[in-house]
């Protein structure tokens, strides 16, 4: 069978617009294949409001989310393949759905992600733990 993840993205996605929230896609961004822009790579995870008042040419299908989008004013092409979205959710209230690994799933986000090296043996230092913080996203 076909995987899943595309079907429900696009389910829950008209969902939350119907319910007039704003949908958010969370993104690996290591996953090989993300198209975003360059400074926003740095990060492991990232947040991308996908409703229709912030993005143009929304396609949603078995390969990924592509759309168009600002970014700091400057258009630009986004690519999201599927493996790389982790879940999709209401701004708002939080509702929606994270994804876990399909059956098969494994080997698509092995081959999506590169050959993996072990990493270099590095010293550990102590660092003292910083009190968590949270940050408000509008």
């Amino acid at each position: 069978m076909t995987p899943s993840r595309s079907y429900l993205l696009k389910a829950l996605h008209e969902w939350i617009t119907d319910n007039d929230m704003a949908p958010h896609i969370a993104v690996d961004t290591q996953v090989q294949g993300v198209m975003v822009p360059d400074q926003f790579m740095r990060e492991e995870q990232l947040i991308l409001n996908v409703s229709y008042s912030a993005v143009k040419d929304l396609v949603m299908d078995q390969d990924g989310v592509s759309f168009n989008a600002r970014f700091g004013g400057v258009p630009t092409n986004v690519f999201l393949p599927l493996p790389a979205i982790l879940a999709i959710y209401a701004r708002e209230n939080g509702q929606g759905m994270g994804f876990g690994m399909e059956p098969g799933a494994e080997m698509l986000v092995a081959e999506d992600r590169g050959p993996t090296e072990p990493p270099p043996d590095k010293p550990k230092l102590a660092v003292p733990k910083e009190k968590p913080r949270l940050k408000v996203v509008k």
